[in-house]
């Protein structure tokens, strides 16, 4: 069984970034640069996990976070978020609202498959 992997990041190569090593490691990965797709993406299917960037060019990924949390379909996914926001505080926030982990870029890409 292959795991379904949600990325939500605006940036072409690092998307494909990830998109290569997802696929390395057997993994489906999925890969949406803006929120509304993303979202009609959740309607239909459940992932194994999203990876998500918090500065989204439509939407803020808190806000996303949030949100996923508060539906009880999806609160139960891991959600990692990778940003290139690094202060503590950032990273304190993106946890209190309920990112399992939190990995900043620039990012070690066998660090995130971990």
């Amino acid at each position: 069984m292959k795991y379904k992997i949600v990325v939500l990041e605006d940036d072409p190569d690092i998307r494909e970034l990830v998109r290569i090593h997802l696929q390395k490691n057997s993994l489906e990965g999925f890969l949406f640069e803006e929120a509304e797709p993303f979202w009609r993406f959740l309607q239909k299917q459940i992932p194994d996990l999203i990876i998500l960037d918090l500065m989204l060019p439509d939407a803020d990924g808190l806000e996303i976070c949030k949100a996923i949390r508060r539906d009880e379909r999806w609160q139960h996914i891991p959600i990692i978020m990778l940003t290139a926001k690094t202060h503590e505080m950032d990273r304190i926030i993106g946890l209190e609202l309920g990112a399992d982990d939190y990995v900043s870029k620039p990012f070690s890409p066998r660090e995130l498959i971990s």
